[in-house]
């Protein structure tokens, strides 16, 4: 198919999309075209393989989404702290999740250092991370586990950094805070993975309030 059959492509499949909603249900556009109040707040990598609704079985809606290279959060990320804040704010959204996956090109080239230019400064957090836990990663002798691993201290450090944004310590201070989750998708099988978080330790480092209940 060429490039111009493939962009038509999509045209066509969003009018049979259409038509099979309209089919179904009439007034299904009309009862989207209302407003949305989705329960989730979805921070995720940008990686053309992982439609988190595809995966999670979800429906226009139910889940307001972030994407960047690597699923990143910086404190001086005016595009993610404006999502975070509308969010929680506006939205009042109930679960944050947090979800990296294995195979991740950013999480690779950060490791290996092939990143270059602007991908390079992007992905600089995740170096730091594989240096501070450089040990635990030399441990793991097949390359593939040991990135696996790496996607998932990406996800728990980035967990950490959403609890030192302005708008979450505002949430934890009214005591109207989502709750938060760490996911890895292993796109190999498609299913999702649950991460741990640290409560108790963020708690002690008061990142999370002591009122916080996973």
């Amino acid at each position: 198919m060429s490039n111009s059959a493939e962009y038509k492509q999509l045209l066509q499949n969003n009018a049979n999309w259409v038509e099979e909603k309209l089919a179904t249900d009439p007034s299904y556009f009309e009862m989207l075209s209302q407003g949305q109040k989705p329960p989730f707040l979805y921070i995720g990598c940008s990686d053309s393989r992982l439609p988190i609704d595809v995966f999670t079985g979800s429906i226009p809606g139910q889940i307001f989404i972030h994407r960047n290279v690597a699923n990143q959060v910086f404190l001086n990320d005016m595009n993610l702290l404006t999502v975070l804040e509308f969010a929680v704010k506006t939205l009042k959204v109930q679960h944050i999740i947090i979800c990296g996956h294995y195979g991740c090109g950013g999480v690779e080239a950060a490791y290996t250092g092939t990143t270059l230019n602007m991908v390079e400064n992007w992905t600089m957090n995740i170096r730091d991370i594989a240096m501070e836990n450089k040990k635990e990663l030399d441990a793991i002798p097949d390359l593939t586990e040991r990135l696996n691993k790496l996607s998932e201290l990406n996800v728990i450090r980035q967990l950490r950094q959403l609890c030192k944004t302005s708008v979450m310590h505002d949430a934890f201070r009214k005591n109207e805070y989502p709750k938060l989750h760490g996911w890895v998708l292993d796109i190999s099988h498609g299913l999702i993975k649950e991460l741990p978080i640290p409560i108790e330790e963020w708690k002690d480092y008061g990142l999370l309030p002591t009122s916080y209940e996973p």
